[in-house]
């Protein structure tokens, strides 16, 4: 009887071992872009479609949600937005059917300056005094981020007091 005990379990081993060698080794890990991603949005066409997002792009987005969701978004944390309430209605921040022909330095002046000084809507506030720099630059990032269609920046800088991507290009 000990003897059959002690032959039972100097085999355990033996074949926990053998049985390990016999598993195939483990397929490399695919590289994942949402792994080395400081924040993440959902994709607007596709739920199932996350977005990475840097850091200055995930600051962006943080402002995003505290002042401009109201306006530029469809619904909101808290519910319903008021963007079908204004008129004109504002574009979403992630069309980039609208957004993508606009130059960076457009957007930053009608962030800053507010819809008014560059002949839109009075009801788009400037933030240039509650946003710092910075903060509109991250803000630029978040939409250019989000825009759907992907955005693709511009071979050459747009104007600032035009809508076009380009510069010298005539205004809408």
């Amino acid at each position: 009887m000990k003897l059959r005990t002690l032959l039972l379990l100097s085999a355990v081993p033996v074949f926990l071992l053998a049985a390990g060698g016999c598993r195939k080794p483990a397929a490399p890990a695919k590289a994942d872009a949402l792994r080395n991603a400081y924040d993440v949005e959902v994709d607007s066409n596709d739920a199932t479609h996350m977005i990475p997002l840097s850091y200055q792009q995930a600051q962006g987005k943080r402002i995003f949600y505290a002042d401009c969701v109201w306006c530029h978004a469809d619904a909101t944390p808290a519910g319903p937005s008021n963007r079908s309430n204004l008129t004109p209605v504002p574009p979403l921040l992630s069309d980039g059917t609208v957004l993508n022909g606009v130059s960076d330095d457009y957007m930053k002046n009608i962030i800053t300056l507010g819809g008014s000084a560059l002949g839109k809507s009075a009801m788009m506030p400037p933030w240039g005094r509650t946003l710092s720099p910075e903060d509109v630059k991250a803000v630029i990032a978040y939409v250019r981020a989000v825009a759907q269609p992907p955005y693709q920046a511009p071979a050459q800088a747009g104007s600032p007091y035009t809508r076009e991507g380009t510069a010298g290009s005539p205004s809408k």
